[in-house]
């Protein structure tokens, strides 16, 4: 059995590991650390785990996280870096939610996150999560960074048409949408239900930290410079991300089916990308609680712009799903172990 420990399991994040984790046939959750509520159990906070587990929440001196075999870090930006080298010399892989080691210019993660980086002889190590991108990278890392909710929504629906270039790589435009759960559980009276409720609002417009991620990893599949109109918004839902991608063609006259058969292709073999039928819409309630992600594909009436939907659970293939995958992978196991769940619908 494979033993973990999982910091910062007090926000939906941490409580998503937890869930999924206690599914999983080949792993043992030994601890469980948060600044707060050390010695409750942690079904006190989360009542869906009453009867599952009766893990009790402790401190993250504890001396617990050296006894595993790897740690999630499912905290808030800056809390992993300075526990990393500590933990990977004792022989811990690390696998962190947060954006501590996504970025690998280290003036680009300064400038975008507001803090000095404690760790940067670490950043060349660190290998990003994305598993349908960096499969063969992860397998052989001991510290992951687990990609960014938008990031993985938008560069599973721009891969294909960068790498087979039949887009311009100029103006390339994501408009992306989150459920509320993505800000987290804080007490925010931004969050609360009275202001989010019955309204839908774009926010971070002139900039939001994730797109400096996004346009890294873009820029590798182009083999060029990508930069990119990224907008986020907030949806007044708990779970879920659609983003809507517009890429201009280079060839207006390349059909429906052969770009679809570029997107097909590309992820035939990949068991949590699903490519819908043309003609069918991707909608978030059809991945609903699962690490599957679906993508539907769409022209412009003039046949010159692709108009490409993906979505996925922001808290499971936008989070602890997705870094579920990656410890598959890093232990050699199946990468759909303990991931199977299906969508819940209604």
């Amino acid at each position: 059995m494979i033993k973990v420990g999982i910091v910062g399991a007090t926000g939906y994040t941490g409580a998503e590991l937890v869930r999924l984790l206690l599914r999983h046939p080949e792993v043992e959750i030994r601890c469980v650390t948060a600044r707060s509520e050390v010695g409750k159990e942690i079904a006190e906070l989360f009542p869906n785990l009453r009867g599952q587990t009766d893990l009790r929440f402790s401190e993250l001196e504890s001396g617990e996280l050296e006894k595993c075999d790897a740690v999630f870090f499912a905290t808030p930006h800056g809390v992993c870096m300075q526990k990393a080298k500590d933990l990977l010399d004792k022989g811990v892989k690390i696998i962190d939610l947060s954006a501590d080691f996504r970025i690998k210019n280290l003036q680009d993660f300064q400038n975008w996150y507001g803090i000095e980086h404690s760790a940067p002889e670490l950043l060349a190590e660190a290998v990003y999560g994305l598993p349908e991108t960096h499969r063969e990278e992860i397998k052989k890392a001991r510290l992951i960074a687990n990609p960014g909710c938008y990031p993985t929504a938008v560069q599973l629906g721009m891969l294909p048409a960068l790498q087979n270039a039949i887009v311009e790589t100029f103006p390339l435009i994501a408009d992306v949408k989150s459920g509320i759960s993505g800000a987290g559980r804080g007490a925010k009276v931004a969050n609360l239900f009275a202001e989010t409720g019955e309204s839908f609002k774009a926010y971070a417009a002139s900039g939001h930290r994730h797109q400096v991620e996004i346009e890294q990893e873009l820029s590798n599949f182009a083999r060029e410079k990508i930069t990119l109109n990224f907008v986020p918004h907030l949806l007044p839902i708990i779970r879920g991300i659609e983003a809507t991608l517009y890429m201009v063609l280079k060839n207006k006259e390349i059909s429906d089916a052969e770009i679809f058969s570029l997107y097909e292709d590309r992820y035939r073999n990949e068991e949590f990308v699903i490519v819908l039928p043309l003609g069918k819409t991707a909608e978030t309630r059809s991945v609903r609680g699962s690490n599957f992600v679906h993508i539907s594909l769409h022209r412009s009436p003039d046949k010159r712009t692709l108009i490409v939907s993906a979505v996925e659970d922001n808290l499971v293939k936008g989070a602890a799903g997705q870094a579920i995958q990656n410890l598959n992978l890093i232990f050699g196991l199946p990468e759909n172990m303990g991931l199977m769940q299906l969508a819940l619908l209604p």
